[in-house]
């Protein structure tokens, strides 16, 4: 297995070109499944979750094609083949589960494995599958798959989520887009990446209302049409970079940026003494060498409060902090398996259940260490550009996942890092 070896040496400067959205792109493809003429989505990020559900949408017949260096993808669902999504394809990735809805909405039938992902915690389907039978379809789970059947269609109706899930959020709003009459969800989720999906669905010719709100109200149409839709920049992936130049002082500025989009994160790099300007191409991001950050307290939230996918990250920053620091992991059990890691190379960190007290150190020290998942990998090649010596990072193939060139990008500002393939 390949890994990547980061060795600290200094400030960083320069320019990082943040990637479209991972999330809202794993959403977004597959609406191609509710049209029979090609959706086209620019700007997406070049991963290996898109690939896979690229072989997903295939598997069910649809056409799908990487262009212009794979930043472009065109797809087509003119004739699709099967409704059956595999546990082969579907055990590589959670978001898998979004062509559940689509799927019941356009042909009225769908089989769809139980996902896979991140070992970060249980993240159970219930939530969709109530979704979906509110909306008419009978659901049942057998040998691992969601057998779900709505013969004649779906029709609207009024939804209230127990918990403001993404993925249930976006699975009801497709469906609900070719159902009859008017759909009512309450307690919706309010990510960026909701909104994004809504807007390419309404130029497919959906009609929402509310998006970024609790309250989205969706009235069903007969057929939607194809269209074309840039992906909204991958807020995870700016604010990781945004915490580069943060961990070993210097000045990055992240092109795409926008503060709207990491507003309660921005919040709490300038509470602990970093400087966010927004500007004309983005977001810059500077901080003095040598200057420990101060300590600010973390809890995890559902947008708009604290991603729980920038929790790693802001707890390699927190490792050199002055003073001590508390994280409240409050959506995922098992998000904290990076922190082993982090004390391999010298930090001060005391888990107990969904709380971690980090108390800062003066300085890092390189170690080997080992990914436990994707925002994990990330969150220790920033923790080895702030340690003394070299840090070898294992288990990078989830690095792929969720980051496009993530050597390049950071060695193109200063840092000291490369992959180097394995055996």
């Amino acid at each position: 297995m390949d890994s990547i070896v980061v060795t600290g040496n200094g400030p960083l400067k320069g320019e990082i070109p943040i990637a479209g959205a991972k999330n809202a792109c794993l959403a977004l493809m597959p609406a191609t499944l509710l049209s029979d003429e090609p959706l086209i989505l620019t700007n997406a990020p070049r991963l290996s979750d898109i690939s896979t559900m690229s072989l997903l949408l295939q598997s069910l017949g649809a056409d799908t094609a990487n262009l212009q260096n794979g930043k472009v993808l065109a797809m087509s669902s003119h004739d699709l083949t099967s409704t059956r999504a595999d546990y082969d394809i579907v055990r590589k990735m959670r978001a898998s589960n979004l062509v559940l809805g689509p799927l019941l909405a356009r042909e009225g039938h769908a089989e769809v494995s139980l996902p896979g992902g991140c070992a970060i915690g249980a993240r159970p389907m219930d939530l969709h599958q109530d979704g979906l039978e509110a909306l008419g379809a009978t659901i049942e789970l057998k040998d691992g798959y969601l057998h779900a059947k709505a013969p004649g269609g779906l029709k609207g109706a009024k939804i209230k989520l127990r918990f403001a899930s993404v993925g249930a959020t976006e699975n009801i709003v497709m469906a609900a887009t070719l159902a009859k009459g008017t759909t009512v969800l309450d307690n919706a989720a309010r990510e960026p990446e909701i909104v994004d999906l809504v807007r390419c669905l309404r130029a497919m010719g959906a009609q929402i209302e509310g998006e970024g709100t609790s309250r989205i109200e969706i009235q069903g149409v007969d057929r939607l049409h194809g269209a074309t839709h840039e992906v909204v920049t991958d807020r995870i992936e700016l604010g990781t970079y945004m915490l580069a130049p943060v961990i070993v002082g210097g000045e990055v500025e992240c092109l795409g940026g926008k503060k709207e989009l990491v507003q309660s994160f921005t919040d709490k790099l300038e509470e602990a003494g970093v400087s966010v300007e927004e500007t004309g191409r983005g977001l810059k991001v500077s901080h003095r060498p040598g200057q420990r950050v101060r300590a600010v307290d973390v809890t995890t939230e559902v947008f708009p409060g604290f991603p729980t996918d920038l929790q790693a990250q802001m707890m390699a920053l927190l490792t050199t902090a002055e003073g001590t620091s508390t994280l409240h992991e409050t959506i995922f059990e098992n998000r904290f398996m990076h922190a082993p890691e982090l004390m391999r190379m010298g930090a001060d960190i005391e888990v107990q259940g969904g709380t971690a007290k980090v108390t800062g150190v003066d300085r890092l020290k390189g170690a080997p260490v080992m990914a436990t998942d994707l925002r994990a990998s990330v969150s220790l090649i920033l923790a080895g550009l702030a340690a003394e010596g070299e840090t070898v990072v294992n288990r990078v193939y989830h690095l792929d996942r969720g980051y496009e060139h993530v050597v390049r990008k950071l060695s193109g500002v200063g840092a000291k890092i490369e992959r180097v393939k394995g055996a």
